[in-house]
């Protein structure tokens, strides 16, 4: 039913189970693949930067939260691919998965910067809103 799935994930506890979830629906649909991208936020970017500019290893900490992930796909023995993309989160997830015809997205309710969701709205509503496709939010 679903062999193209988009799976956003940003290292938090909930993309974690979302990517729980994401495998789980591809191991019920022959031939399926899943696309997990993990959007670099130019502004969180900048702030990294500045915090760690003397930190050779500020790059492994977003190297890091896609590891689980990536674990957890070999594991499971599923068709993926990774990709890096660059912008604001939501907006970003909302272009890719509309352009590249996704049968659905797979995101988690919540993702690393809780006061951020608060102010501004989570990105996973904003994806709900404005995708295409299908989407399932995991808490």
């Amino acid at each position: 039913m679903y062999k193209k799935i988009l799976l956003a994930t940003d290292g938090s506890e909930h993309s974690k189970r979302a990517a729980e979830n994401a495998i789980h629906i591809a191991k019920s649909s022959p031939n399926s693949k899943i696309e997990v991208i993990y959007v670099v936020d130019h502004d969180k970017v900048k702030s990294d930067v500045l915090q760690n500019w003397n930190s050779a290893n500020f790059e492994d900490k977003r190297k890091a939260r896609m590891k689980d992930v990536e674990r957890i796909a070999q594991e499971s023995k599923v068709s993926y691919e990774i990709k890096i993309l660059h912008g604001e989160p939501g907006p970003t997830i909302v272009d890719y998965a509309n352009k590249h015809q996704f049968d659905i997205v797979v995101i988690g309710s919540r993702g690393l910067n809780v006061f951020q969701e608060f102010v501004l709205g989570s990105v996973s509503h904003k994806v709900a809103k404005r995708a295409n496709c299908p989407v399932l939010i995991v808490k």
